[in-house]
């Protein structure tokens, strides 16, 4: 009786390994090892060239794609780091955020926690960053030490205005210090986007047709892209920091909160981390990857532009507009003055 039942055991587990693509399951190792991701790229080069094997699906086909863009950066295709990728952003970074969100927190412990999620930001902001130009490593040094003096001294000089606010009770002095995180992280945030990628600003991005060719660069995409960027980087904090705050002032009230204090923090966690699985896809939503625009007569140029089919110009693409906080979004603009186009793609801009 027992070997039957061991017998059928082993009969469905091995049905369900056949039944699934998942790989072998093995304690402590990621999912997905050097030769499942090698497999999921070569997959998607067979179809991008035509020389697909008969019997894959359109599963195997979205599959080997989310493994690749979860694993790969779209512009160099080198793997990112685990904790820097964006699979890894909420996971890595909820313990953050409730440490931001602690009560009664001292100057030493604000300055603290600022500071590393500054330094997680800027590594997230770095390993997903717009590579499609060379940037110097002094950028990336400059943006981080701009976002982390910004959000120290706003966090510590808000806290000091609100203990200083005599008009308020220790119960609002309290509940107002719960939502200073949020102005301190997201003007580090636009800090950083501004003084990390201002050279796309003066050098233009890199603009496609609708075929993936490249096209020319644009400084007024390159505009577009900053702005969406500093948008989604102040939309993707404000669920994480304002909403676990109002939710916490509540549950504190409860009886059984009350009763057992011990149970604040697990409850905060867990808060932190419905509200951090919320923001995250919606601020990554915002924008898409790949935006497209209507090409624009630049001003002093004769209206009568004409691709080398002399047909009318595809919509143009943006390149890589690079990580929102963490998103890839990529550029959308006006197309008004794309900047000079590369003579030997097809379609041209260049005036008859």
């Amino acid at each position: 009786m027992a070997d039957t039942a061991t017998t059928a055991s082993a009969a469905a587990a091995s049905a369900a390994n056949t039944s699934t693509d998942a790989p072998p399951f093995q304690l402590g190792k990621p999912r997905f090892q050097q030769r499942r991701l090698r497999e999921a790229v070569q997959l998607l080069e067979d179809y991008k060239h035509g020389t697909l094997r008969p019997g894959v699906t359109n599963e195997q086909l979205w599959s080997a794609q989310k493994i690749k863009q979860a694993i790969l950066h779209p512009d160099t295709n080198e793997k990112i780091f685990m904790p820097f990728r964006m699979s890894g952003y909420i996971p890595f970074g909820t313990p953050i955020v409730v440490g931001l969100l602690l009560p009664n927190q001292t100057l030493a412990s604000t300055v603290f926690w600022q500071w590393l999620n500054q330094s997680h930001n800027a590594c997230v902001n770095y390993a997903n960053r717009n590579a499609t130009k060379p940037s110097p490593a002094s950028k990336f040094i400059q943006g981080y030490l701009g976002a982390v003096i910004s959000a120290v001294s706003i966090a510590v000089g808000l806290n000091v205005l609100v203990q200083k606010a005599n008009k308020f009770t220790p119960a609002t002095r309290l509940l107002v210090q719960r939502f200073v995180p949020f102005p301190a992280v997201a003007s580090a945030n636009i800090c950083n986007v501004v003084l990390m990628r201002y050279g796309e600003l003066e050098e233009g991005i890199d603009v496609l047709d609708g075929d993936g060719n490249l096209v020319g660069s644009s400084k007024i995409a390159a505009r577009h892209a900053l702005l969406e960027t500093a948008l989604t980087r102040v939309v993707l904090p404000m669920p994480i920091l304002v909403l676990p705050p109002i939710v916490m002032s509540m549950l504190e009230k409860t009886a059984l909160l009350q009763a057992r204090p011990r149970l604040l923090l697990p409850v905060q966690s867990l808060v932190c981390l419905a509200a951090f699985g919320l923001a995250l896809p919606l601020a990554i939503s915002l924008f898409p990857q790949m935006s497209e625009a209507a090409p624009r007569i630049p001003e002093g140029v004769r209206p009568k532009l004409f691709s080398r089919t002399s047909k009318p110009l595809p919509p143009l693409q943006g390149a890589a507009k690079g990580l929102p906080l963490p998103g890839r979004p990529r550029s959308r603009g006006e197309v008004h003055g794309w900047g000079q186009a590369n003579p030997g793609s097809s379609p041209s801009l260049a005036p008859t």
